[in-house]
């Protein structure tokens, strides 16, 4: 269904370190930074046939994130939901909600971690027990 997704930052050095930490332990690998004609610059996070971006509003104004929204991203496991949570925090970003551990609700049990990176952006680690 999804082709990429973007935030906006306004630090894209600062967002690098953290993006590069947090989707590393995911298994993604160096950004592809690309510079545009208007001088922006975006890096593009492949891995598993998808891509996850990070730019500098094309538009010159201040990124600002987004009241109810949620990045979610894909574990393999309880522990690397935790690890994500631990990670995110231990470069620049803040645990948000309740702890890292497992929930109980109408869709079933999931292990869920929930930070908001440097620009505010909120982002969870999923992982659902088979």
């Amino acid at each position: 269904m999804f082709n990429h997704i973007m935030v906006g930052t306004n630090d894209i050095e600062r967002s690098k370190r953290f993006y590069d930490a947090l989707l590393g332990m995911l298994g993604a690998g160096e950004p592809l930074r690309n510079v545009a004609a208007s001088g922006h610059t975006r890096l593009f996070y492949r891995h598993a046939g998808n891509t996850f971006c990070i730019t500098e509003p094309i538009n010159g104004e201040e990124a600002t994130c987004s009241n109810g929204a949620t990045i979610g991203f894909k574990c393999n496991s309880p522990e690397q939901v935790t690890q994500f949570h631990d990670v995110a925090v231990a470069h620049g970003g803040v645990s948000c909600e309740a702890p890292p551990g497992l929930r109980e609700g109408d869709m079933g049990a999931m292990y869920l971690s929930y930070v908001r990176d440097p620009d505010g952006n909120k982002l969870c680690a999923l992982h659902r027990p088979k």
